[in-house]
């Protein structure tokens, strides 16, 4: 089975162009932000726009893609405006994503600010439950997360949580990062196989649908997540490649988030391409 392989793209040049963009690198898929990253603000787009961009995907095959909110939306913020604005901006996004149907919208949990684990499980699931739809065409995805500060998702047992209080949980998925694993603690180094079967016990292997692919800047367990160009950290191409490799997921596809522009992305998709033969 051939690797699906892409890089994130802006989406501020347009949606066809940022596709071409893909294309251009050699991706066969992509990730791109819902709106500002930093911010709420949306980029504003048609219905014939959206159209569009549904058939270049189809007719060059680069779907599923990764939908990714922006980095602001904390679901379990202590402050109730906060949380009240992540729970629009989702809602607005799973709506116009109805138009984009059969791709992922993926989201970091969020830091729970001293307020306990438990508490912010309740408030992120609470925000799913509110955001999601009736005859949802997208997977919402939780994203390992390193455990910086206070950040929710570091564990698979803190996301199994969040997934048990959904009123949906068929809708709701998994997005690995392998610098978010690995600075959690997560030895994708040296027990690849080890780290899949806990995540198999806790969550299901089959609720994994996306890999975010980057290197880390810090040793296994610093939980400070650093993203590194593949082979310029701590993680290694080695282990990369056998991740990307693996049985259990050759089939979902992975997302290069280094810290590079275009041509860079490039760079290494041909690399990964050749490494992975395919």
């Amino acid at each position: 089975m051939k690797v699906k392989l892409g890089a994130h793209q802006s989406v501020s040049r347009g949606y066809i162009n940022m596709g071409k963009d893909a294309l251009n690198i050699g991706a066969t898929t992509l990730q791109f932000f819902s709106r500002n990253p930093r911010g709420a603000k949306a980029k504003q787009v048609t219905t014939e726009e959206l159209d569009s961009f549904n058939r270049f995907i189809e007719e060059n095959q680069l779907s599923p893609m990764v939908i990714h909110a922006p980095y602001t939306m904390n679901a379990c913020s202590t402050d109730p405006r906060i949380r009240e604005l992540a729970a629009e901006m989702m809602t607005e996004d799973l709506k116009r994503l109805q138009l984009l149907p059969g791709n992922y919208y993926n989201f970091h949990p969020g830091s729970h600010l001293k307020q306990g684990a438990d508490t912010a499980i309740k408030l992120i699931a609470d925000l799913i439950n509110k955001a999601t739809l009736p005859d949802m065409k997208t997977k919402v995805l939780l994203e390992t997360m390193s455990g910086k500060g206070s950040e929710v998702g570091s564990s698979f047992q803190e996301l199994r949580a969040i997934i048990d209080r959904t009123n949906e949980p068929e809708n709701i998925g998994v997005c690995m990062d392998t610098c978010h694993l690995w600075d959690a603690g997560y030895d994708v180094v040296n027990n690849l196989d080890g780290v899949l079967a806990e995540f198999d016990r806790m969550i299901g292997i089959d609720r994994l649908y996306a890999f975010h692919i980057n290197d880390s800047m810090n040793p296994c367990g610093s939980r400070k997540d650093r993203h590194a160009m593949l082979g310029e950290g701590y993680i290694g191409r080695e282990a990369i490649i056998r991740i990307m490799t693996h049985p259990s997921l050759r089939h979902i596809p992975f997302i290069l988030e280094t810290p590079t522009d275009l041509g860079g992305h490039a760079e290494e998709i041909r690399f990964l391409r050749e490494a992975t033969n395919n």
